[in-house]
């Protein structure tokens, strides 16, 4: 029997390829596994520190029991609905009312692609990064329809119908003022508009090139996670919840856990668009000479960098939880013309504004 040596290269070749593929493949999972556990503990001290800073603001004792200061009690409760039963609609419908949770939180975990945490830690970097952010945030409001609907309850359905109305409303302005960071960057990648930031350290912020883009984001953003003044879709101090009435268990776990990693990706987004993400903002100073370090110059600057950005976006969530507990809750009619009358158009002028200028510099 003669065997030909070609045939058996090329089958070892190909062999080769596969295990490369395989290899490949398993490489990819690991930085999504740490995005997904990072966002996880992220979330958990976003809640644990809701309710300290509610306390505190509210006078009162905040969790303690429940681990060292309390840091645990987000576990307990996760627990606790983890293992609640899971109450079905005896007449709704069941796919959409099941459904309807998962694409809140999927829609938002996609957002976490185009996140940078440093320059060399990006998922995706691609060159339409904010407008993918805002059309994929756009299947949220889909996801609250199907559960206000499927729930087969008027009170779910209105709440939803709410959470549609008040999404459409402010998410015009929102992508108005990511169009006027855009046009002001030359670029729509997230990496792009951060380094578009570092020339003059802190005054080149974009907070200070377009301060009332910050301000119109600033709401729009609140808005758009549902925060108080602005969460009349479910107002959980009612009795009535919104598209959540009829949920139980894991199910309601997962709205809470949708509101809260949207409110960490619209922290993140504040952080890159306006704030200079993960830069040092203070120009001709490096890090490592700043440390006299030089060795470990890549591995110190990416986490210097990590922190930089966890910090400015922390920042901002401290602002968001103590709106929560100042302002009072607006009425659906306020919250419309809010959108419509006010934001809308001075998020056109302004980037009509931004528009003008960037004509009037070429």
């Amino acid at each position: 029997m003669i065997i030909d040596t070609t045939e058996v290269q090329t089958i070892n070749s190909f062999s080769t390829l596969g295990f490369f593929k395989e290899v490949y493949g398993l490489i990819w999972i690991v930085p999504i596994l740490t995005l997904i556990l990072g966002i996880t503990i992220g979330v958990l001290v976003i809640v644990w520190l809701e309710r300290e800073i509610s306390a505190a603001i509210q006078q009162r004792i905040g969790p303690e029991y429940a681990g060292p200061l309390g840091i645990l009690q987000a576990i307990a409760d996760g627990a606790k609905l983890l293992l609640k039963e899971d109450l079905l609609p005896s007449r709704g419908d069941i796919r959409l009312f099941s459904v309807g949770p998962s694409i809140a939180v999927i829609s938002v975990l996609l957002s976490y692609l185009v996140i940078p945490f440093e320059y060399r830690l990006v998922l995706a970097d691609l060159g339409i990064g904010v407008f993918l952010w805002i059309a994929i945030s756009s299947i949220a409001p889909i996801g609250l329809l199907m559960s206000g609907y499927g729930s087969n309850n008027k009170y779910s359905f209105s709440g939803g119908l709410r959470a549609a109305a008040q999404s459409i409303s402010y998410e015009i302005p929102l992508t108005l003022c990511v169009l006027s960071i855009s046009l002001l960057s030359n670029s729509s990648s997230t990496v792009d508009i951060v380094e578009a930031q570092s020339k003059y350290g802190f005054w080149g912020w974009n907070l200070w090139r377009q301060p009332i883009g910050f301000l119109v984001f600033l709401i729009s953003s609140l808005a758009e996670c549902e925060r108080l003044p602005f969460d009349l879709p479910e107002a959980e101090e009612e009795l009535v919840a919104g598209y959540q009435t009829e949920y139980s268990g894991i199910k309601y776990a997962l709205f809470y856990l949708a509101s809260y990693l949207n409110l960490l990706v619209s922290s993140l987004f504040v952080t890159i668009l306006y704030l200079g993400g993960w830069n040092f903002s203070i120009p001709y100073i490096s890090i490592p000479e700043l440390f006299r370090i030089k060795k470990m110059a890549g591995i110190f600057g990416m986490t210097i960098g990590i922190f930089i950005t966890l910090a400015k976006a922390y920042l901002f969530l401290f602002i968001s939880i103590t709106t929560r507990w100042t302002l009072p809750r607006m009425r659906i009619d306020q919250l419309l013309n809010l959108g419509w009358k006010f934001l809308l158009p001075i998020s056109l002028g302004n980037l009509l504004l931004t528009t003008s200028s960037q004509l009037v510099s070429l």
